[in-house]
């Protein structure tokens, strides 16, 4: 008879939640454990298979390292400011913090119902004013230290959505959030100083333990360049624009330059015969995202009609526009080389720009991106690359007209959002214009109630409207408060400290605290965030550690990325494609064991994996073999005192090396491959040992915890198997009497053979000799040399 799953699952999350067992010791002897995952936004949609499969790898780390004797800390909590509970308030008046409490306890629910071992006592949601008072403590923290400063900035308006949007928040020109058109504006903006870091967040990275995919791509957003600043003359005007290049032994084949549409001169060189055609495209470029801007492929752009002066030969050259160059990275203009850079080559042939090599490409075809010497390059002709660049600054140096410079493609973070559902600033406007951050004691600066929640059509926010918040008259002076709120990014980028003291009424953390508990030494949490959440948190954990809060620089010290579960269509799961898998249906008909364990099975823990339903069928037949092992089908024990025999043994001692260290490396599906292995050797050799089984029970509680719970039971043992201490192999025990290694002939693979680990030369050459293969190979030849290693490999070299 199959276990009941519901009744184990219920009976034993009752046990666990009445016993404690997952609550951490504020200070302990034992060595201490962060795991942690990174927390769900509370949407409406509900948590799915995504959720649950990147959950339960932390979750099965922790309940191993509890077992390992650490003081495990694995909390939960909930990134509850966002735009859908605020778009939802606007259309149907429900206040958002209604919506996020309701969703909140229903993402509760389903996560104590897969049995993840948090600690609940410290939840935190960064909606909730005990926690925001500490998101604006930091905010003011970084005011004070000149990190947070207001000016104007072109940002991503959404004219439907009434709100400024993040670029990870746009998808081809549209929100991502109901498909709207955006377009750029400029706006005053709060903004975060996070450049001031640039050097130390690419410095740093090497001291963490990240996948070095997430590295790299911090290291290309924050994008060092070493390079030059360049100044070039605007030919009839008493006007110059400024280009940084990272080659400027190159200027003498720059044939065309192009400003971002933006650019404060393009109004004032652009020809009136250009004019037209350079406004159109100016709009057109207003109504493109920055990505989109960035990934555009196309080559599009207008001749302003205006040319500026090469600073040495004093040829004109060409000034354009297009939508490719950025205002707000760099100087908004950019030197174009085309023959020795491709965008600028397809540039250049697109719109018939001429093309001059400076570079000697010993043949190959334009363009050539590599470092020839110069040619065609006047006083640098005949000069590598580095002496070309060196020598090209010392010029630009003498002359006055420009620079070496370091620059980077990571700008500061805009940091504000005209929507009502975030953390308000605790800054006032004094009447003398200059900005006040509020007093301690004011703190959290709490939302008001609103009438309406949706910002006016020019992008006033909703809190614009509240006279009684707007106007201050208190200990900070008199003034306005800002209307705006912070970005859903604010809470996340601390959440992990609260954590380690949710309760603390006067600190967001206790100095005891982040010393005991700091970094994170698990964090798991899908790769999209690579260069929003997780360069934040890093940013912040930097400035807190500068202001003398924290210890550690960085916050998190391992870092992995789950793969996806993709629908059992292979797309990723979506309404959209009606191939959700909802984890609270698999609860009721597989349970939650089966669950786990097949989420942890479908394969490598990085690697995108398509649902299967006939899969977790094999799971829960696997968890059904290991059942009947230990009960019959009135649910009586029927596991037996006996010995086992010297082969089961070793597999055994064998599977707790193996599953201990492949928890240990993330490798869960081969843990889960080893004792199904185990479990088949115990069906061939047609016994139930006790003994065998309440370790299995002990090797098998951090991947199906509910059935491990009422096996260790039924076995008569003790306590709980998730207060267990993990079992120890015997180191001889994993040493192999007999092994399996290849036979090769000249280096060719003719067969195997199965002898001792101790097994010396002759015989072993003798053994493969009885192979027809390896016969076969050795007709007719002599022997010539015998390349043997014990109990790994042997190579008849034979000629």
């Amino acid at each position: 008879m199959a276990y009941k799953h519901l009744e184990i699952e219920d009976k034993w999350q009752k046990a666990w939640d009445e016993s404690r067992c997952y609550v951490a010791e504020d200070q302990s002897d034992k060595p201490k454990y962060y795991a942690l995952s990174m927390f769900p936004y509370p949407s409406g949609a509900g948590l799915h298979m995504g959720h649950i499969a990147s959950y339960t790898p932390t979750d099965i780390v922790a309940r191993y390292k509890r077992s390992k004797g650490f003081n495990v800390l694995h909390p939960m909590g909930y990134d509850a400011f966002g735009l859908p509970a605020e778009q939802y308030a606007i259309k149907t008046g429900v206040h958002p913090d209604e919506t996020t409490q309701k969703t909140i306890a229903g993402f509760r629910k389903l996560l104590q119902d897969f049995g993840f071992s948090y600690d609940w006592s410290r939840e935190v949601s960064t909606c909730d004013p005990n926690f925001y008072k500490w998101t604006q403590k930091i905010f003011l923290k970084l005011f004070e230290k000149g990190l947070a400063y207001q000016k104007d900035a072109p940002v991503n308006w959404c004219p439907a959505l009434k709100t400024v949007l993040a670029n990870d928040e746009i998808i081809d020109g549209k929100s991502e959030r109901g498909g709207h058109p955006v377009v750029r504006k400029p706006m005053k903006q709060w903004m975060l100083k996070i450049t001031d870091y640039a050097d130390r967040l690419l410095e740093d990275l090497e001291s963490i333990d990240w996948p070095n995919k997430t590295k790299e791509g911090q290291k290309n957003w924050i994008g060092k360049s070493v390079g030059a600043k360049i100044q070039f003359k605007i030919d009839g005007y008493d006007e110059s624009f400024t280009v940084f290049t990272t080659r400027p032994d190159t200027l003498f084949g720059a044939t065309f330059m192009v400003l971002a549409p933006e650019h404060p001169l393009v109004a004032k060189i652009t020809t009136d015969v250009q004019k037209e055609k350079v406004n159109q495209y100016i709009s057109d470029a207003s109504k493109k995202s920055e990505l989109d801007r960035k990934s555009n492929l196309d080559k599009t752009g207008v001749f302003t009609g205006a040319y500026t002066l090469h600073p040495f030969t004093d040829e004109k050259i060409p000034i354009w526009i297009s939508d490719y160059v950025l205002m707000d990275y760099g100087t908004g203009a950019i030197m174009s080389v085309p023959a020795h850079d491709t965008r600028d080559f397809d540039f250049a042939k697109h719109f018939e720009i001429p093309i001059k090599q400076v570079l000697n490409s010993s043949g190959e075809p334009l363009p050539f991106e590599g470092d020839g010497t110069l040619i065609n390059s006047d006083f640098l002709n005949g000069l590598d690359k580095q002496t070309a660049i060196q020598t090209m600054i010392k010029k630009l140096e003498e002359l006055k007209i420009g620079e070496a410079q370091t620059q980077y493609k990571l700008r500061d973070w805009l940091f504000s959002r005209q929507r009502y559902w975030g953390e308000p600033f605790p800054i006032i406007h004094s009447e003398d214009g200059t900005n006040i951050p509020v007093s301690d004691d004011e703190l959290p600066v709490t939302l008001p109630e609103v009438a309406d929640y949706e910002p006016s059509d020019a992008g006033e926010p909703p809190l614009a409207r509240v006279d009684d918040f707007v106007n201050y008259d208190g200990p900070s002076g008199k003034g306005k408060r800002n209307t705006d709120t912070m970005p859903g990014s604010a809470g996340s980028s601390w959440y992990f400290l609260r954590y380690i003291d949710p309760h603390n009424s006067s600190q967001a953390f206790s100095d005891e605290a982040q010393k005991y508990w700091m970094p994170v030494d698990l964090y798991i949490g899908g790769p999209e965030h690579t260069v929003g959440h997780l360069l934040y948190a890093r940013f912040w954990q930097k400035v807190l550690f500068d202001a003398g809060l924290v210890d550690h620089k960085e916050p998190f010290d391992k870092l992995a990325h789950q793969g996806t579960i993709m629908g059992p269509d292979g797309r990723r799961m979506s309404k959209r494609w009606g191939n959700v898998i909802n984890p609270g249906d698999l609860k009721q008909t597989h349970g939650v064991d089966a669950t786990r364990v097949y989420a942890m099975f479908m394969g490598p823990f990085e690697k995108d994996k398509p649902w299967d339903t006939n899969g977790i069928d094999g799971a829960r037949r696997f968890l059904e073999r290991v059942w009947r092992l230990v009960a019959d089908d009135n649910g009586d024990c029927v596991a037996e005192d006996v010995s086992v025999s010297d082969n089961l043994n070793k597999m055994l001692h064998k599977a707790i090396k193996k599953v201990g260290e492949d928890i240990e490396k993330l490798s869960f599906n081969t843990a889960i491959s080893t004792m199904m292995i185990l479990v088949n050797e115990v069906y061939k050799e047609g016994v139930k040992p006790k003994a065998l089984l309440t370790t299995l029970s002990q090797l098998l509680m951090p991947f199906a915890p509910h059935i491990s719970e009422e096996i260790w039971q039924k076995l008569g043992q003790d306590g709980l198997v998730a207060q267990s201490t993990w079992p120890t192999y015997n180191p001889d025990l994993i040493v192999d009497d007999v092994v399996t290694i290849g036979v090769q002939v000249s280096g060719k693979m003719r067969g195997k053979i199965e002898i001792s680990v101790d097994c010396d030369e002759s015989e072993a050459v003798a053994k493969a000799k009885e192979i027809h293969a390896v016969q076969n190979a050795l007709d007719g030849k002599n022997i010539f040399k015998v390349i043997y290693k014990a109990g790994k490999i042997l190579n008849i070299i034979a000629k």
